[in-house]
């Protein structure tokens, strides 16, 4: 099923950039897009995990370097019955923490330097189950694509607004319309297949990391506290094409989500209330 979503993904992804060319450069536009779309979606498959990861500054750490962390991620694994992912530390204080990679066995789980401070061993489990159910539930490659080209078709279409429009043998000026129009409409789209993506997953990606923790109630802590840091600070080069990939909108502190309804995230509240409800059923409890 996800396999199909993905090939969804990248066709809907694809057909907004041969528009895109369209808009600003007829039927040789199109062509461009269409070649230049292509070899996104290859190096998306293969590479993107790297892209986000150096994105981030992320750095690989082993069992010796920091074996607390990485022994509890292969507990999480071994209960999960995952092959053990990479483990990458972000160098920034603002707690938050995301999972990548093509498949379960080649997956990375990233978390920032200042969640391990924050956290107690209870929240980081909650945390990492569920950054470990979104690789079960192979997630991870479609999310990590939907950064790329969505970050992609976002530049693009800003790119655009400078450089002019369509022009052919049949009209040589631009219809500013039309460009106006792609440059509103090309991120939106985009965004909106995120959260298409993202929004309906965390709730499953919580119950899995409850399940794997075996304690709903660390992850709802966790939860509640990232989310109060970050409306203080931001994460280091957080952007909106990969905001969707955290557990927590990275970019809560300069008010990139107006409302619950375009966030990339449900309602912290609601995820919240819906651990606490899970903490009452004895399967999910130590």
């Amino acid at each position: 099923m996800n396999n199909f979503k993905t090939t969804m993904l990248l066709a809907s992804m694809i057909a907004m950039l041969v528009l895109l060319g369209n808009a600003f450069g007829g039927a040789r536009g199109m062509m461009f897009m269409f070649i230049l779309s292509a070899g996104m979606s290859f190096a998306s498959y293969w590479y993107s995990d790297k892209i986000v990861l150096a994105q981030y500054n992320a750095q690989e750490v082993t069992a010796q370097s920091n074996p607390k962390l990485y022994g509890m991620v292969e507990k999480l694994a071994q209960n999960g019955k995952l092959a053990m992912p990479k483990i990458y530390i972000i160098p920034s204080d603002v707690p938050n923490a995301f999972a990548t990679g093509r498949n379960p066995e080649h997956a990375a789980v990233a978390v920032t330097a200042g969640i391990q401070r924050l956290l107690t061993d209870d929240e980081l489990a909650g945390v990492l189950g569920h950054e470990l159910t979104h690789v079960k539930n192979r997630d991870t490659l479609i999310s990590t694509i939907a950064a790329i080209i969505g970050g992609a078709i976002s530049t693009i279409a800003q790119f655009g607004m400078f450089f002019g429009g369509r022009s052919d043998d049949r009209d040589n000026n631009a219809n500013p319309l039309l460009l106006i129009g792609m440059v509103i409409l090309a991120p939106l789209a985009a965004a909106i297949i995120q959260m298409s993506i993202s929004r309906t997953r965390e709730y499953l990606a919580d119950e899995g990391g409850a399940m794997l923790s075996k304690n709903p109630l660390g992850l709802a802590s966790a939860l509640a506290k990232i989310e109060e840091y970050s409306k203080y600070g931001t994460l280091p080069n957080a952007n909106n094409a990969t905001a969707h990939m955290f557990i927590i909108n990275p970019m809560m502190g300069i008010g990139a989500s107006l409302s619950n309804l375009f966030s990339t995230h449900p309602s912290t509240q609601d995820r919240i209330a819906r651990l606490k409800k899970l903490s009452l059923n004895p399967h999910y409890r130590f």
